[in-house]
C-alpha cells in the first residue's frame, strides 16, 4: 500500500547549524588569549568526564582559560608553521594536539600547574570498552549492596525488586523469603579485560568505580623564552618539531563538533 501524502511529520521547532560560528569563536578565543598569557598548556584527558573537567576549569577560572573544542582548530590558531605563527614557536605546540586534548592559558607556572594535576584524579564507574584494573566477583549467599566491599555491619541486603535485573545481566541469583542469594560465587570482571556493557552495569550497581579520571600535561610555552617545554625539562622550538597531523582548514566550513563542553569550551 503507497504511504499516505497526509501523514506528514511536522516540526513545531526548528534548530540551525552553528558548526561555522562554534568554530570561528573557538578559533578567535584561542588568538586572542595567546598574547595575554605567559604559559600555554597541552593537556590530555584519560578516561573523560565532562563534570570533573568543569571542576578543573572552575579551579583554574580565577588565573587561566581552558579550551576543549576540535583540535585542528585550536592548532590553527596555534599556528601550523613558524610562518603564520602568532607568537615564537606557538607552532611547536600543535603537534602535541592529538587525540582527546585541550589547551589552558595560565598565569600558573609549570611546577604549581604539574602539581594540582598529579594530586587530581577522581575515579568514576568505568564505561564500556576501557579496561579493568582490577577483578571483581559476587561472593556467593546472601548479597549486600557493596558485595563484600565492606564490611557487613556497615552494608545492607539488596532490595529484591532488584532480582531480576540481576538474573537479566546474566547473574544466576534467586529470591528466597525476599532476599536476594547466590548459590556459588559470580566472576564480574578480571583485571586486565575489556569490559562489556554488562559488566559496566553491574559495577556500577555494586558500587565499583575502578575508573581514574587524569589530566596529562604534554608540553607547554614559555613566552618569556619562547620556547616549548613537555615534562623532563627538554625544551623544543620550531626547528627540533615539525607540526603532525595539521591540515589545512576550511574556516567557513560547518564541521562545529566540539567534545567536553558546549558552544566554545572555554573557561
Amino acid at each position: 500500500m503507497p504511504k499516505s501524502k497526509r501523514a506528514k511529520v511536522v516540526h513545531l521547532t526548528k534548530t540551525q547549524k552553528k558548526g561555522k560560528e562554534l568554530t570561528l569563536r573557538l578559533y578567535a578565543n584561542t588568538r586572542e588569549c595567546i598574547p595575554q598569557y605567559p604559559y600555554i598548556y597541552v593537556f590530555s584527558v584519560e578516561n573523560m568526564r565532562n563534570h570533573y573537567l568543569k571542576g578543573v576549569r572552575a579551579e583554574l577560572a580565577s588565573d587561566s582559560r581552558v579550551f576543549f573544542g576540535k583540535t585542528r582548530v585550536m592548532a590553527k590558531a596555534l599556528g601550523d608553521s613558524p610562518s603564520n605563527e602568532p607568537q615564537p614557536s606557538t607552532s611547536v605546540l600543535s603537534a602535541h594536539l592529538t587525540g582527546t586534548c585541550g589547551l589552558i592559558f595560565s598565569h600558573r607556572d609549570p611546577p604549581s600547574l604539574l602539581s594540582y594535576f598529579s594530586a587530581f584524579h577522581p575515579h568514576s564507574y568505568p564505561r564500556a570498552g576501557t579496561v579493568s584494573t582490577r577483578a571483581f566477583t559476587l561472593p556467593s549467599g546472601l548479597l549486600f549492596s557493596r558485595a563484600g566491599e565492606i564490611p557487613i555491619s556497615e552494608d545492607v541486603p539488596l532490595p529484591h525488586s532488584i532480582e531480576p535485573t540481576l538474573r537479566k545481566l546474566g547473574v544466576p541469583t534467586r529470591l528466597v523469603k525476599g532476599r536476594v542469594e547466590l548459590d556459588e560465587p559470580f566472576e564480574v570482571c578480571k583485571e586486565g579485560k575489556v569490559l562489556g556493557s554488562g559488566q559496566t552495569t553491574l559495577l556500577k550497581m555494586f558500587g565499583i568505580a575502578m575508573a581514574e579520571f587524569r589530566v596529562e600535561v604534554r608540553a607547554w610555552w614559555v613566552r618569556e623564552t619562547g620556547e616549548v617545554e613537555v615534562p623532563g625539562g627538554q625544551e623544543t622550538n620550531s626547528k627540533d618539531v615539525t607540526t603532525r597531523g595539521v591540515v589545512e582548514m576550511d574556516m567557513g566550513g560547518e564541521d562545529g563538533e566540539f567534545g567536553g563542553f558546549d558552544e566554545n569550551d572555554e573557561g
